[in-house]
């Protein structure tokens, strides 16, 4: 069973940074994109960065400029440093990962999120 761990989340003051990390574990499998998601209390979860095997990389327009996402294949990781914190950035992230496990797939998996808040 894939799982997705995610840490670096908390609390930091507007125009502060942040650090987010995913490893997935468990099991023999191929990971295609992998990405992060936030959810703010009551909005829809959206998208804030995603990032392919290769290294391309997309990201949502609120974000462009003061995030960027990272990844090692090798180690099955993707992190977010996130600059120039708001407090509209203050959400649960999520992280998440297109798996394909043996000729199966692609499989969405879901880290079970980290809480970060922007506030003074």
């Amino acid at each position: 069973q894939v799982q997705l761990v995610e840490s670096g989340g908390g609390l930091v003051q507007p125009g502060g940074s942040l650090r987010l990390s995913c490893a997935a574990s468990g099991g023999i499998f191929r990971i295609n994109a992998m990405g992060w998601y936030r959810q703010a209390p009551g909005k829809e979860r959206e998208l804030v960065a995603k990032i392919t095997s290769g290294g391309n990389t997309n990201y949502a327009d609120p974000v462009k400029g003061r995030f960027t996402a990272s990844r090692d294949n090798a180690k099955s990781m993707v992190d977010l440093q996130m600059n120039d914190l708001k407090p509209e950035d203050t959400a649960v992230y999520y992280c998440n990962a297109e798996v394909y496990i043996g000729s199966y797939g692609p499989y969405n998996y879901w880290g079970k999120g980290t809480l970060v808040t922007v506030s003074s």
